[in-house]
């Protein structure tokens, strides 16, 4: 079973449609049910029952989505999720509010106003425009363009585009040809701000707000993201998610998940590991991290205690993170030619090979 911080979520199951007042009650409820405690009304005429979960994006989403005129489609976060970009999850950084489902409707296209939702008014090109599990859908690059355009600052923008790629749903060089592709649409300067500043091997949202402090804020030398480090050996001491190859600096970043008893012991042996090989560790919390100066603080102390060892020097050996997220959708693309190829092919002459 996928874990929950997996880049890549699973297919949605068990999503409700909204359906509209039927007087018979056969195919949906009654004018009197609509309005009692056993539905709940996600749009103008739609319901679906009370006890359908509130808490699931994909039925956020599909809610949504059936306000939707004609060519319209899901977009930004929540088009990216339609994508199975697992950790854009349609909530804030508290991870408690739920943020509005965009839709783009078009140049021309008119939807009622509702907390629920924000709306898209920018052209909306036929390419632009896919399907998924039955919701009409941007193309990934559209999403991911829109999400990064509505995020709130250039740091979410850039956890936008560091999800995507670690989700290897599309690439930094893809998302900038679309960008490029797309002068003159509004809020277009973040979009460009945060493919200056991602790196598609971060693994979650906080490590890139993590990296973010780091280089924004402490002006540190752009970290080397979730790197493997072995011994002189060829052991490995553990994956680091941010590590100054020069100064022999590592930054870890402890989520919720880290809180309980095994992967605390596993954290504790894995920065054991790094310290006896003379690596300097500095760990950052969930609570740490809106504190941004307490987090350039610590990540400042701890790079003046790191020994800036010369290479031949080191106990230990980094080497960058070897995936590339356009490698990853290329090896796809190719082996789904060759699917294809081999489907398309027509059926062997018999006779044929019976002469041979």
């Amino acid at each position: 079973m996928p874990h929950k911080w997996d880049p890549e979520c699973p297919e949605p199951r068990g999503l409700v449609s909204p359906v509209r007042v039927d007087p018979a009650g056969v195919t949906g409820p009654t004018k009197a049910q609509a309005a009692g405690p056993l539905w709940r009304r996600t749009s103008w005429g739609l319901h679906v029952r009370s006890a359908t979960p509130t808490d699931v994006p994909e039925q956020r989403i599909l809610e949504q989505s059936m306000r939707l005129p004609t060519g319209g489609v899901v977009t930004g976060w929540a088009g990216c999720r339609l994508h199975r970009v697992g950790l854009l999850d349609g909530l804030a950084t508290d991870g408690a509010t739920q943020l509005p489902v965009p839709l783009a409707v078009g140049v021309s296209g008119r939807i009622r106003g509702d907390t629920r939702i924000v709306r898209l008014h920018e052209a909306l090109a036929g390419a632009d425009r896919t399907g998924r599990y039955g919701i009409p859908c941007a193309v990934i690059e559209r999403a991911a363009f829109d999400a990064m355009r509505l995020a709130p600052d250039v740091r979410e923008a850039t956890v936008v585009v560091d999800m995507v790629a670690a989700a290897a749903k599309s690439s930094p060089e893809r998302m900038q040809a679309y960008v490029d592709s797309h002068p003159g649409f509004r809020r277009i300067r973040i979009a460009r701000a945060a493919l200056e500043l991602a790196d598609e091997h971060s693994r979650s949202p906080n490590e890139t707000r993590l990296r973010l402090v780091w280089v924004l804020d402490a002006g540190l030398p752009e970290p080397w993201a979730n790197c493997p480090i072995h011994d002189r050996n060829g052991h490995l001491l553990g994956v680091a998610d941010l590590l100054d190859p020069v100064a022999g600096m590592v930054a870890e970043f402890d989520g919720a998940d880290h809180l309980g008893r095994r992967r605390h012991t596993r954290d504790i042996g894995k920065d054991d590991a790094f310290r006896r090989v003379g690596l300097e560790v500095a760990r950052v919390t969930g609570t740490d991290l809106p504190d941004s100066g307490l987090v350039v603080d610590r990540l400042l102390a701890t790079r003046q205690r790191a020994l800036f060892e010369p290479e031949v020097d080191r106990r230990w050996i980094a080497r960058t993170c070897g995936f590339s997220a356009e490698g990853r959708l290329q090896e796809r693309e190719a082996m789904r030619e060759l699917h294809e190829f081999w489907e398309n092919r027509p059926p062997p002459d018999i006779e044929e090979i019976r002469r041979l």
